[in-house]
């Protein structure tokens, strides 16, 4: 069993406006974009698909116009395409059995498009909520050919990967708990607690529903005591350079 972080691009942001309200407003700061890849049995598991390739040659695509569009500026290079960073692993797209959306943001759901015939497994809340509000990327989401599998809370899609309903930071967002036999369990909080820093100060601000935030994050941290699982936050700058990353190294 292994799982490979793959880096899918990064983000020039505002820090206060996009991770921690009141905490570095006004101040940039590049995050990472990651994508991970799960091997167990004769599953493969994409965990998010990053942002979209279109992003490569106009950083300001998705949100050109909108409020949005300084306070997150995609930089992302052409070895961040889904396929460039599965081939450094002598993978293809179609050695993937199953995929899964933490949640539908334009960061988690870009590459959406090139999964066409593999299941795509996402909270029915996350997509409903997506193709509903007119605050989502839809032209990443609406791709003929794709098969989203609707879940209702937890999930079980391949032994030792267990999905967790984690909603706050978005309607229906998920984590993943990846119980490696190796490296010890990995908890996969995503944009659930992006940073460490959200934690450490219980500044939710950021998220869409602050309190279910604060309830997703007790309890993303109650099971990772029980479990011993090292937490994986979806965005934080520090953290990112203490973890192993694809295609050198990944967690057993």
């Amino acid at each position: 069993m292994k799982l490979w972080i793959l880096t899918a691009g990064h983000a020039d942001v505002d820090k206060g406006a996009v991770l921690t309200p009141g905490s570095g407003d006004g101040t940039r700061t590049t995050i990472a974009v990651p994508m991970y890849l799960v091997e167990t049995g004769d599953a493969r598991i994409l965990v998010d698909t990053g942002m979209h390739p279109v992003h490569i040659d106009d950083p300001h695509h998705t949100f050109r116009g909108s409020p949005i569009d300084e306070a997150v500026v995609p930089v992302m290079r052409d070895e961040d395409r889904l396929e460039r960073r599965l081939g450094e692993l002598g993978l293809g797209v179609g050695d993937l059995t199953h995929a899964v959306n933490t949640h539908l943001h334009f960061d988690h759901c870009g590459q959406n498009g090139a999964l066409a015939g593999i299941p795509i497994l996402v909270q029915r809340a996350a997509y409903e909520s997506a193709t509903a509000e007119p605050g989502y990327a839809h032209e990443y989401l609406a791709v003929p050919g794709l098969d989203y599998v609707l879940l209702d809370g937890d999930a079980e899609p391949a032994p030792g990967v267990r999905l967790l309903a984690a909603p706050g930071h978005a309607p229906g967002m998920q984590a993943v708990l990846v119980a490696l036999p190796r490296s010890g369990p990995l908890l996969l909080c995503g944009d659930a607690i992006a940073a460490r820093e959200q934690l450490d100060t219980g500044n939710w601000g950021a998220a869409d529903d602050p309190d279910a935030a604060a309830a997703t994050a007790a309890r993303l941290c109650r099971i990772a005591g029980e479990t011993g699982a090292r937490m994986v936050f979806g965005h934080d700058v520090e953290q990112w350079g203490e973890l192993l990353h694809a295609p050198d190294a990944a967690y057993e």
